[in-house]
């Protein structure tokens, strides 16, 4: 997507409506002088439109001007906002190829234009840069989403479209950045990128290579990264407006590959892998979309990298590893590694900001977490129920699924190691939970723990405004939780 605007006129071209199910059969969702709503309507009968969510219809109605019919489900008096930003979604992702696309919703208030806004822009991408020979063959994403509203001169557009710019641009930076293969992204082509970004927008940075990584004791991010050619890296991109109303650090888990190490993962789905970095991308794309909105939040990100990769320098079963700050770690499974390298920046992201009133980390942290949640819903765990509380409705406002998870002191013996002061993995059965339980020993701020294995990475069918590949997840909520102070 290149531009988004707002008109209160429709001059033709490709115009997307919200169809919903009413008595049975579909129904155009708006009525407007200006659109002959009867035409619509008497087109899907004639299809067999049945307004499903996601399903998504196109057809003439005049010479010039092409309907898309864009599926909301049952019909109500009024839908959530979620529900807008899915239809409007799937609309944008079908019109691959075309130059501009006019979205008519019976949007009654600006939180519903958002919404319509945000969905159109989101669905509106297309990852081309590895396209070779069929790049010309490849439809580029719709260029421009035009909102129609009938409200405009009554609602700050500026703002608006501002903020779903930016969301827009980061996500798409989120998607870039996972559906990048690994050979192109290592940890210090990672770090080099998100410098040249935090450059632009003039913000304070700070990157740890290899040597100054074990010379200053960082142990985990080390004891990963030290199977690869490709060193690892620690990055620290801090934003810090004049009279911050919060201080928060953000931790973003960066394998930029895993192939589980000694602990070989199987050859089927490793491919995936190259998404292992998507909690370091989300909380990069954060501070950076936080501080072109100019949020009166201080941030600092956090993105320790590491490819875990097999070699005879690989960190061993049994290995034991000093965490920066001083905690010994058993290495019981080198495929555990998330774990180790986000130890590291959460123990340092506290030491260096004293002021900060909370820390959340990001991470495709467990396989765990699709068992217990899927592919859609992220897990949230805490030390302190009043953030969380303020996370989760912030991501309800968002769109983003997030569901809150116990951290129970029962499981935490089952990390006790008999040689060091924890061992990195524990009881098998809930190992999402004993994945946090090993994180919560190394923050002493209040802190969520974001496991968004699934979510992360769509491996199935494109869906809402979520395309095949990179998603996203997490940015939106968090820059919702943050505006929220």
């Amino acid at each position: 997507m290149k531009s988004i605007k707002v008109t209160s006129k429709i001059n033709g071209g490709a115009l997307v409506v919200p169809i919903a199910k009413k008595d049975g059969r579909a129904i155009c969702e708006i009525d407007f002088p200006m659109i002959d709503t009867k035409a619509i309507n008497a087109a899907l009968v004639k299809i067999g439109a049945t307004a499903a969510v996601d399903e998504v219809l196109k057809f003439p109605i005049s010479e010039n001007l092409l309907v898309v019919a864009t599926g909301l489900g049952e019909q109500l008096k009024s839908y959530p906002l979620e529900n807008l930003r899915r239809a409007a979604g799937s609309a944008a992702r079908s019109l691959v190829g075309e130059k501009s696309a006019t979205f008519v919703f019976p949007t009654k208030s600006e939180s519903e234009l958002a919404a319509v806004a945000e969905g159109a822009a989101l669905g509106s991408y297309v990852f081309l840069d590895f396209r070779g020979s069929t790049k010309n063959e490849t439809k580029p994403a719709l260029e421009e989403v035009v909102l129609y509203s009938k409200e405009a001169a009554k609602i700050d557009l500026k703002s608006l479209l501002k903020r779903v710019e930016v969301l827009a641009k980061y996500t798409y930076l989120i998607r870039d950045l996972i559906n990048t293969p690994p050979s192109h992204l290592t940890p210090a082509v990672f770090a080099n990128e998100m410098v040249k970004l935090a450059k632009t927008l003039k913000l304070k940075y700070e990157v740890l290579d290899e040597k100054a990584l074990k010379t200053k004791g960082y142990g985990g991010i080390t004891a990963v990264g030290q199977g690869s050619v490709n060193p690892p890296r620690l990055l620290r991109i801090s934003y810090t407006p004049t009279k911050a109303k919060k201080h928060f650090a953000l931790v973003g888990k960066g394998i930029t590959f895993d192939t589980g190490g000694l602990a070989l993962k199987p050859a089927s789905g490793m491919e995936a892998m190259k998404a292992d970095m998507s909690g370091a991308a989300a909380v990069i794309a954060t501070v950076l979309a936080a501080a072109e909105l100019k949020l009166p939040i201080a941030i600092d990100a956090w993105a320790p990298m590491a490819e875990n990769m097999v070699s005879d320098n690989a960190t061993r079963p049994s290995d034991i590893i000093k965490i920066y700050g001083g905690k010994t770690v058993e290495v019981l499974n080198p495929d555990a590694e998330g774990r180790l390298i986000l130890a590291d920046a959460l123990v340092r992201a506290a030491e260096f900001n004293k002021k900060l009133d909370g820390i959340i980390d990001v991470a495709t942290l467990t396989g765990a977490q699709v068992v217990a949640l899927g592919t859609r819903t992220s897990a949230v765990m805490t030390n302190n129920e009043n953030l969380a509380e303020q996370f989760l409705l912030a991501a309800k406002d968002s769109g983003e699924q997030f569901w809150p998870m116990p951290l129970p002191e029962e499981l935490r013996p089952s990390l006790d190691s008999p040689v060091a002061d924890i061992a990195n993995i524990g009881e098998r059965m809930g190992g999402m939970l004993v994945a946090g339980l090993f994180l919560k020993e190394f923050v002493s701020k209040p802190w969520l723990h974001l496991d968004i294995a699934g979510p992360a990475f769509n491996e199935g069918k494109a869906h809402g405004y979520t395309p095949v590949g990179g998603t996203g997840i997490a940015l939106r909520s968090l820059i919702s939780l943050f505006t929220s102070f």
